[in-house]
């Protein structure tokens, strides 16, 4: 994203602003201007003459003169040529807001979701490359993401002259990749089963939201176990998604989510996948790492919605977000405690597998 690119609207430093416009998904209209000038600055250089033989070579800028044709050819050939990043970037913002909004109408189909076909997919790859190793897992987490980018890239690419083309590919692979509204969904279903004291539904409904053993869970805990896993999935299923579409388009998007699938097919430890799903879970926090910061300080900027403190909650993040086991985890969950003031942590269990977490919040 930093580096020079030579194309309309990409100079050095130039790639970083379109990339944090995007990730806003406002005042993309700005870079129209830079590009325009940075174009108009290549006509002039191209409309300076060369030097005569045995003259030292001067880098100056000259304006064109206008009798040139060369000149005037180069300067009106700056304005008329479009810029193709802040188009770009305005292009994969409105597809992104399209998205999300078809997020919230539609929600997610109950068959036949893309996430699933992806699973479908991975699920023979594994069959053909699980070996008690990391580097068997390693290979399982290329082979398997290598198309959905390979695809990703391709789309973008077929897009690229077609700003139509461009929003209803972003739009389509951010609706499929967030799980916004399904996340939310199950928490007020959860939510309006604790309130009504029906212990035994709200076990039945706690497996939609995490992999915790829910039998011998209380009220209690039904209730930590969903903020926590709220907490950790709004990055996993929503700033994720957001932000690797602002930065790198449909690619982005695409591989994150497949990614995120192969952590929750193959990143448990247990005896199957302890050194086999190393790699993915890996890939996957490296590819949280960043937005789970920017969920947790997003967290901390909401608590007042929840009656919450924001200095209380952004306080409670930076004490105790590095406590938890999860690179990423911990900063979401620790700012969920921080704005709805409540304790987090404890024991866990998954199965025959017990794991205890330090506490989060006051």
């Amino acid at each position: 994203g930093g580096r020079a690119v030579d194309q309309p609207g990409g100079g050095a430093g130039g790639g970083w602003r379109a990339h944090l416009v995007a990730a806003g998904l406002a005042g993309s209209g700005l870079l129209v201007g830079c590009g325009r000038g940075r174009l108009a600055a290549r006509g002039l250089l191209a409309a300076t003459p060369p030097a005569a033989p045995g003259t030292p070579e001067r880098r100056l800028l000259r304006f064109p003169d206008r009798t040139d044709p060369a000149g005037r050819l180069a300067g009106d050939r700056a304005h008329r040529e479009p810029d193709r990043s802040g188009m770009t970037l305005r292009h994969r913002g409105l597809g992104i807001v399209i998205g999300m909004v078809a997020d919230q109408v539609f929600a997610d189909p109950q068959k036949h979701h893309p996430v699933a076909w992806f699973g479908s997919w991975a699920t023979r790859v594994e069959k053909t490359t699980h070996a008690d190793s990391r580097a068997a897992g390693a290979v399982f987490t290329a082979l398997a993401v290598a198309p959905v980018l390979a695809g990703g890239m391709l789309v973008e690419r077929v897009s690229a002259r077609h700003g139509w083309i461009r929003v209803a590919t972003t739009a389509a692979a951010t609706w499929a990749a967030l799980g916004a509204r399904r996340l939310a969904d199950e928490g007020r279903i959860m939510a309006d089963r604790l309130e009504g004291g029906d212990l035994d539904a709200a076990r039945e409904q706690l497996p939609n939201l995490c992999g915790r053993d829910p039998r011998f869970l209380d009220a209690e805990g039904l209730g930590r176990a969903t903020v926590e896993s709220m907490a950790e999935n709004t990055n996993d299923a929503g700033v994720c998604t957001i932000f690797w579409g602002a930065l790198a388009g449909v690619p982005g998007i695409l591989t994150h989510r497949a990614l995120n699938t192969l952590d929750a097919m193959v990143g448990h430890r247990n005896q199957r996948y302890g050194r086999f799903g190393t790699a993915s879970a890996r890939a996957d926090d490296a590819a949280a790492w960043v937005p789970a910061r920017l969920t947790g300080a997003l967290a901390c900027v909401c608590a007042p919605l929840v009656g919450g403190d924001v200095s209380r909650a952004w306080r409670i993040m930076r004490r105790d977000g590095a406590r938890h086991p999860s690179p990423n985890g911990g900063w979401c969950e620790s700012a969920w405690a921080g704005a709805l003031g409540v304790r987090l942590g404890g024991e866990n269990r998954y199965g025959d597998r017990v794991e205890f977490r330090p506490t989060l919040g006051d």
